[in-house]
């Protein structure tokens, strides 16, 4: 039976919403509490703009955490950009919603998987071989930004990440057909 609704694209789209509504709380109120935010995405999804050593260097996906050090966070319907520290320097970043592979606030165990926009994939925009393993809401992931102790450094990921006890993260995946 052919799925005339496409409910894996509006359930999706509907997550995303998730995200954006928290950064524009975010960027009206700040954090609150405990609350720290990751959100990962590719680097070469068009709209993406990063500067070209931090390209380098994750040249398929990166991972931000906003805690302590982000500066100007903007949301718009499409994406957000905001500037983060990376070893003392500041560097603005713009980052598509349609570009997210993840998104956690480990503060209160909630996280989210997705999968790149397919129509950016099969036009080319993006190569398959750029498309990275979902990654989970906690366990090794780069840090930038969260630096209580006034601390610049990025911690490389190591091995697979683990899923603790009690996480919850949704993969969309489940939602698709295979």
């Amino acid at each position: 039976m052919r799925d005339h609704f496409n409910y894996p694209t509006m359930v999706d789209t509907a997550l995303r919403g998730v995200v954006r509504t928290v950064l524009q709380r975010v960027q009206e109120q700040g954090l609150r509490g405990n609350h720290h935010l990751y959100v990962s995405f590719l680097t070469h999804f068009p709209g993406v703009v990063v500067a070209d050593y931090l390209r380098h260097k994750y040249p398929k996906e990166m991972t931000i955490v906003l805690q302590h050090q982000y500066w100007d966070l903007d949301v718009t319907d499409e994406g957000f950009d905001l500037t983060l520290s990376f070893h003392k320097v500041p560097e603005r970043l713009t980052i598509p919603f349609a570009s997210m592979t993840g998104f956690a606030d480990p503060s209160v165990q909630f996280g989210l998987q997705f999968q790149p926009d397919r129509s950016q994939v099969a036009s080319g925009a993006i190569s398959n071989s750029g498309v990275p393993a979902p990654i989970t809401t906690r366990g090794a992931m780069m840090t930038v930004g969260s630096n209580a102790d006034d601390d610049d450094s990025i911690d490389e990921p190591e091995g697979k990440p683990e899923i603790p006890a009690g996480e919850k993260v949704i993969a969309l995946d489940q939602f698709r057909k295979k």
